[in-house]
């Protein structure tokens, strides 16, 4: 059973950056996509970027394309997500996900069937 932490989150004025830390408590049996969500109170899941099992795709959602990159190091079982010109508008939990089957669609969080706790990520003006 994969156990996904996440840490990093924190508050940053807007322009700065974070680099959220998504760990797995073990390499799952059957490695495949990982992504990163977030969330605001009173709003849906929101996609933010995902990750193939290789690392050689990546998927953006175009609000923080361009400046947020998703990387993983599977040999430590990790995804990042480094956020870079935060503004106020990226304030939300941030939530790692991860799934063991494939699927074509890496933007849907019906499509990940593993998922952390979250980080707080607070961007002030």
């Amino acid at each position: 059973q994969v156990q996904l932490v996440e840490s990093g989150g924190g508050l940053v004025q807007a322009g700065g950056s974070l680099r959220l830390s998504c760990a797995a408590s073990a390499r799952p049996v059957n490695n495949y996509a990982m992504g990163w969500f977030r969330q605001v109170p009173g709003k849906e899941r929101e996609f933010v970027a995902a990750i193939t099992s290789s690392g050689l795709n990546t998927y953006y959602a175009y609000s923080v394309k361009g400046r947020f990159i998703i990387s993983r190091d599977n040999a430590k079982n990790t995804v990042y997500l480094q956020m870079n010109s935060l503004n106020p508008e990226d304030t939300a939990v941030y939530y790692c996900a991860a799934r063991t089957f494939s699927s074509g669609d890496y933007y849907s969080y019906s499509e990940y069937n593993y998922w952390g706790q979250g980080t707080q990520v607070t961007v002030s003006s």
